[in-house]
């Protein structure tokens, strides 16, 4: 098993790369079975906002909500889609939201 792999595009995945990490560069029509592959396979799965957008609601937030692996949703480097603001969602939760 895997300890890190990393799912998105080829510029982004430059560091994990130079880090070690398994990099995964898919197609549209790979992402979903790459994803649902990778969540097997490793402990740790970085994946890029773009390629979380283009996921199944469902299945994303599944993956956000296991406690196996730790799947983190982190920005492209060209930002072509904005990642998650944790600390908002977390506060919205909490009933803490301004």
């Amino acid at each position: 098993m895997a300890a890190c792999a990393f799912l998105g595009d080829e510029v982004s995945g430059i560091g994990f790369r130079l880090a070690g990490v398994e990099v995964y560069c898919p197609g549209p029509q790979e992402a979903v079975a790459l994803f649902r592959r990778l969540r097997e396979e490793t402990r740790v799965l970085f994946i890029t906002a773009e390629i979380a957008a283009a996921l199944p609601p469902d299945l994303l937030r599944a993956a956000e909500l296991a406690t196996w692996p730790l799947v983190l949703v982190i920005p492209d480097v060209r930002h072509r889609v904005a990642a998650p603001d944790l600390v908002a969602e977390v506060r919205r939760h909490l009933g803490m939201a301004e």
